[in-house]
C-alpha cells in the first residue's frame, strides 16, 4: 500500500534513491491508470523539490502514454522551468507540443506518430507524406497557437518552409503532352 508507504517514508529515514524509486513507481502506475488528480496529489505531497523533480523526468523518460507524457510534461515546464537547462526545457517543451498536437489525430490512428510525439516537425512532415491533409490542417493551426512565445528550437517559419517544399513537390509530377501548353 502505497500511502502506508508514505507513512513509513515519514517515520524513519529512507534513502533518498529508495525514496524517488518508490515515488516514481507509484506516480508511473497512477499515470498509466488515468488517475490524474491522485498523479497531481502525490507529486504535491512530496516535500523535498529536488525530489520531486527527479521523479517527474525520470517518470517521463520512461515514455509513458501518450496522456501521461502530455501531464508530466505539463507538470515539469510549470514547476520546474527554471531549474531545467535549456536543451532540457526545449525537449520537454517539444513533447508537450507534439503530445498536444498527437490529440489533435483520430484516437485509432495515434499510435502511430507516438513515436514522433517529441518531435512536432517531424511529425507534421509524416503526416503530409501520408497525405493526411485534413490532419495536417489541424496540426498546423495546433502548432501555430502553441510556438507563440516558445523557444523549442521550431519555429512557424520551420512549418511554413515544410509546407511549401511539399506544396513545391506535390506541383513536381511527371507527364508528357503533345503540345506545348501554359
Amino acid at each position: 500500500d502505497c500511502v502506508l508507504c508514505e507513512e513509513w517514508e515519514h517515520l524513519y529515514p529512507v534513502p533518498r534513491e529508495d525514496l524517488i524509486n518508490l515515488h516514481r513507481e507509484h506516480l508511473l502506475h497512477l499515470l498509466e491508470m488515468g488517475d490524474m488528480e491522485k498523479a497531481l496529489q502525490l507529486l504535491q505531497r512530496i516535500e523535498d523539490p529536488g525530489v520531486c523533480l527527479a521523479i517527474s523526468e525520470q517518470c517521463l523518460d520512461q515514455h509513458p502514454n501518450l496522456a501521461a507524457s502530455h501531464f508530466l510534461a505539463d507538470y515539469l515546464t510549470a514547476h520546474f522551468y527554471s531549474s531545467l537547462t535549456a536543451a532540457r526545457r526545449n525537449e520537454i517543451q517539444a513533447l508537450y507540443i507534439g503530445s498536444k498536437v498527437l490529440l489533435t489525430l483520430p484516437e485509432v490512428s495515434r499510435v502511430n506518430y507516438f513515436h514522433l510525439s517529441s518531435r512536432p516537425l517531424l511529425m507534421l512532415e509524416q503526416l503530409l507524406m501520408n497525405m493526411k491533409v485534413d490532419w495536417v490542417a489541424v496540426a498546423v493551426q495546433t502548432l501555430q497557437q502553441l510556438l507563440a512565445g516558445q523557444e523549442i528550437g521550431i519555429t512557424v517559419e520551420d512549418i511554413d518552409s515544410l509546407l511549401s517544399k511539399y506544396a513545391e513537390k506535390a506541383l513536381n509530377f511527371p507527364f508528357t503532352l503533345k503540345e506545348k501548353r501554359s
